[in-house]
């Protein structure tokens, strides 16, 4: 047992652990307020996500507790607030609308586990290979699908259940554009521009989504508004603990939300790592990515047995953690507990709390979640980072995330094949514009007739390798020797390789043949371990060009 900690600390250290190496009351002090400060925050924001959703308020706090808990004592970065998040509002509604919320649950918990098995596979490091323009073109779709979701809340529209596909929304809200209630729209507007032109020197201590949430509460009950409110749709919120409930499966089901899993994991552990990017960029920190999977994943595992949502790193709550003077993931822990109190004193207040102003709330989230400023600047773009935008973005709003990210991340592989090949070159060493001085002086000098030396510059991959096709047709009568300068080479596959044993396999059937020149260190072990140096003979292949040159001079004698 001894040996096996120090091993097992490697794969599972969180950072809750190092930060209380060095752990003051001056710090615990600066946690507590940034704590309670998020944890206030949070509130409407947990309630407002699980109505979105199709869920019960009390899932969104539930989940904001529970996984915001288990995040900040596990994970890997010191300052993360984990729970529900707008981004997987649509999803989420989806899956309910779809498959049901037992099932949500058996999906929320398969993600965990794909995600515990990211971290423990490090794979937590994978996730930067996602381009910018991807990430940016499906998170304003899913913003556009919030702000279509709360058309229905915000001007008080009768829609029974608002349809997860986004063509049939519009022919929902198309049908309802008559049933506007003008006074929840009167009410939502005003909490919106509350919350929009709130003076930004007062969020600090009094954030502008409670504010407005209480002020909207106390109209509404004072003035008996008829509009509709967390009461009169779901009856309250229920003042205590949540309760341990098992969801039931059956492994036959499993098959069917294997996908809506997988789309719920990839999302989490891309908002959760760039939410933990962020953070280090505010605190001169650097989390770890996979212990923060790990812990994402625990939080998704375990929620679910509370009926609590998917979660994952929160980037605007996290962001007001920090600003909030947060050193450490104690502040996390609070902001967990500080809900955990509001809901064991405050729960019966929130049967006044319109639907209204929620959808506010949930509006301004997805106007500030989008990243607009990147479809501004689409033109200074490249075109292929521009068209991977677009479309992830459209495929996005119109079809799904999951469609989305696999045709963006296709479309976004095929453009950096192209690049990549493009940046490749075979060309004859005395003709480049590249050589150096000495090489083109020993290239005139030195090189006999019969002999001649290719440069080949790049990665040699099978996007490349045709390249040196150009080669084959120019080996028909001569050269007697051909050189293939490599020292430039930098990365070579499989393809290339069998296009290399090509090329000399056509020479020597002309009689003659072929030298590599001062190969790179990926081509010299791929091309040694594969056997190619004893078909080629090790004498064929120098160290540099001096060598190749003498070496040739001896085969045409």
């Amino acid at each position: 047992m001894s040996r096996l900690l120090p091993k097992l600390s490697q794969y599972f250290r969180p950072r809750l652990i190092d930060a209380m190496r060095d752990y003051n009351k001056a710090r615990f002090s600066t946690d507590i307020t940034a704590g309670i400060t998020v944890g206030v925050i949070a509130l409407p924001l947990a309630i407002a996500f699980a109505i979105a959703s199709g869920a019960k308020p009390e899932a969104g706090i539930f989940t904001a507790i529970i996984a915001g808990f288990i995040i900040s004592a596990l994970g890997g970065s010191r300052v993360q607030i984990g729970g529900p998040t707008g981004a997987f509002i649509v999803i989420v509604y989806g899956i309910i609308m779809q498959y049901g919320y037992a099932n949500l649950l058996i999906c929320t918990m398969m993600a965990g586990v794909m995600l515990v098995l990211m971290g423990a596979l490090r794979m937590g490091n994978l996730i930067k290979f996602f381009p910018r323009p991807l990430i940016i073109g499906f998170t304003s779709g899913i913003a556009v699908l919030i702000i279509l979701s709360q058309v229905k809340e915000f001007f008080g529209l009768q829609i029974e259940t608002m349809p997860a596909e986004f063509s049939h929304k519009l022919q929902a809200i198309y049908h309802a554009a008559n049933t506007v209630d003008f006074l929840t729209l009167l009410l939502a507007a005003t909490s919106a521009l509350f919350i929009w032109f709130y003076p930004k020197a007062w969020a600090q201590k009094l954030p502008s989504p409670i504010v407005a949430l209480v002020l909207g509460t106390v109209v509404v009950a004072l003035f008996n508004l008829p509009v509709e409110t967390i009461g009169s749709r779901f009856g309250g919120i229920p003042q205590g603990l949540p309760t341990f409930d098992p969801p039931e499966f059956t492994f036959a089901t499993l098959r069917h939300l294997f996908a809506p899993a997988m789309t719920i994991a990839l999302l989490g552990a891309i908002e959760s790592l760039l939410s933990a990017a962020v953070a280090d960029g505010m605190i001169d920190d650097k989390h770890d990515p996979n212990q923060e999977l790990i812990a994402q994943g625990i939080a998704n595992i375990v929620t679910p047995f509370f009926g609590g949502l998917p979660a994952t790193g929160a980037i605007a709550r996290t962001a007001t953690n920090v600003r909030s003077g947060a050193t450490s993931p104690v502040s996390g822990i609070v902001h967990a507990l500080t809900l955990l109190v509001i809901v064991l004193i405050a729960a019966p207040l929130a049967v006044y709390i319109p639907l209204a102003t929620l959808s506010a709330i949930l509006l301004i989230v997805a106007i500030n979640m989008g990243e607009w400023e990147g479809f501004r600047t689409l033109h200074k773009y490249p075109k292929s980072d521009s068209a991977v935008l677009v479309v992830t973005f459209l495929l996005t709003v119109i079809f799904d995330l999951t469609v989305a990210v696999e045709v963006g991340m296709f479309i976004a592989i095929l453009f950096f094949i192209k690049r990549i090949t493009d940046l490749t070159h075979v060309s004859v060493a005395e003709e480049s514009p590249q050589a150096d001085d000495s090489e083109a002086t020993l290239m005139r000098k030195g090189v006999p007739p019969g002999v001649m030396v290719y440069r080949v510059f790049g990665a040699l991959f099978f996007g490349a390798a045709d390249k040196l096709e150009t080669i084959l047709a120019e080996t028909h009568t001569e050269p007697e020797v051909l050189i293939l300068k490599m020292n430039e080479v930098i990365s070579m596959d499989a393809s290339a390789l069998h296009t290399l044993e090509h090329l000399l396999g056509k020479l020597r059937k002309h009689g003659k043949h072929l030298i590599l020149c001062g190969p790179h260190t990926q081509p010299y072990f791929l091309m040694h371990q594969a056997g190619f140096f004893d078909r080629i003979g090790v004498e064929n292949v120098t160290a540099n060009l001096d060598d190749a040159l003498i070496r040739a001079k001896a085969l045409l004698k």
